[in-house]
């Protein structure tokens, strides 16, 4: 069967190509066009607007090139081989349907492995690097300091600890004045101010630290403390959390974080901090993990369509599997909405699609044993 799937795979890989450049020129030309005048508001170089779609190919390679460039590749392919009778001879000799669609099966996992992983690691920072580029030259990149953010304040819902910073470096992840405010068990409230904190071995050390223990008694004066240094192992927030909490509580609608290119570490990130989060951002994080996966429920949906044999019209059949496809994705972003609104539950919205659509798939698949 090596040589079987190594012809499949051939086949298929050749047209995917094709197609993935082309929808590669096609999107970066239209959105070309549709973005000379930001461009020129910019004034940005033909370099640098070279530059600026490198950056943002990333994240279109994600959505929607790759997926729609692996339909098209996927229907030419089981249409070329449908045509030529490939099929009905490959079944003929014993082989199943679910055995012919291994090596698309495995493509398909592959793709889905490389998106997540584009979508993690590259996409986010692409989307930032992007942003910036364009606004390299604005008086308020000018006047801004990437690396320090001041007047950082929020409230660890889990551990009931309320964090207000005077300045927050954001490559060392070192605090400076920092001022921490908790409840201790005995009920006394406890209040923590430093010159500075910075967090080795997974430890926060706080500098020139002054505390004031507030006894749960009406009246009671409080009793201030001076220490050189303190190590506060119960502190769990990292310099990562703090950062993620930076960046979403300053977005306010759907669209900004949509538009973020949130990471599901970022999200994860924010979520540990809090105890309670908005559904949207509930949904975002598990449309990030469900929408790469797309590569492989597209070979589910096509399968049934482009491999029929037989009487049926086989152009009629890719005709249909490329309808359905795009209901998929439009059913994913009704999802979102009616996720992000709390009106279906946050996992439900993002992997109904997936669910749906490869089970109806599977399902169409095994009439054609």
């Amino acid at each position: 069967m090596r040589l079987l799937d190594r012809y499949l795979t051939r086949e298929l890989l050749i047209p995917f190509g094709y197609c993935l450049v082309g929808f590669l020129i096609f999107w970066v030309s239209s959105d070309l066009m549709g973005e000379v005048d930001m461009f020129q508001r910019y004034k940005l170089t033909p370099a640098e607007i070279t530059w600026y779609y490198v950056i943002k190919t990333p994240e279109w390679l994600v959505f929607p090139i790759i997926p729609a460039a692996w339909l098209l590749g996927l229907l030419y392919a089981m249409v070329h081989h449908a045509r030529h009778n490939e099929f009905i001879a490959i079944r003929a000799a014993g082989v199943s349907i679910w055995r012919l669609a291994t090596p698309y099966l495995a493509l398909g996992t592959l793709l889905s492995v490389g998106l997540l992983a584009l979508n993690e690691l590259w996409v986010p920072r692409s989307h930032d690097e992007a942003e910036a580029l364009l606004k390299q030259d604005t008086p308020e990149a000018k006047r801004g300091n990437k690396r320090w953010t001041t007047r950082v304040g929020f409230t660890n819902s889990r551990w009931k600890r309320t964090w207000y910073v005077e300045a927050f470096d954001r490559e060392t992840g070192t605090l400076i004045r920092p001022h921490v405010r908790w409840t201790l068990a005995t009920g006394n409230l406890y209040e923590l101010n430093a010159e500075k904190a910075v967090r080795t071995n997974d430890v926060w050390m706080f500098i020139n630290v002054h505390e004031l223990e507030y006894p749960a008694v009406a009246g009671a004066v409080p009793m201030p403390e001076y220490k050189p240094f303190r190590l506060m192992p119960e502190f769990t927030e990292t310099p990562e959390q703090i950062e993620s909490e930076i960046k979403i509580s300053q977005m306010d609608t759907l669209k900004e974080i949509r538009k973020s290119q949130l990471s599901v570490a970022e999200i994860w990130n924010y979520k540990r901090l809090h105890r309670d989060v908005h559904p949207k951002l509930d949904t975002l994080l598990h449309t990030r993990l469900a929408a790469p996966w797309t590569c492989i429920v597209i070979v589910l949906i096509a399968l049934p369509f482009g491999a029929a044999t037989g009487r049926r019209n086989v152009f009629a059949g890719v005709s249909s599997s490329i309808v359905i496809c795009f209901a998929y994705f439009i059913l994913l972003q009704m999802g979102l909405a009616l996720g992000s609104g709390g009106i279906l539950y946050p996992w439900l919205a993002a992997w109904l699609p997936n669910l749906l659509f490869a089970a109806g798939g599977i399902a169409l698949t095994w009439k054609l044993r």
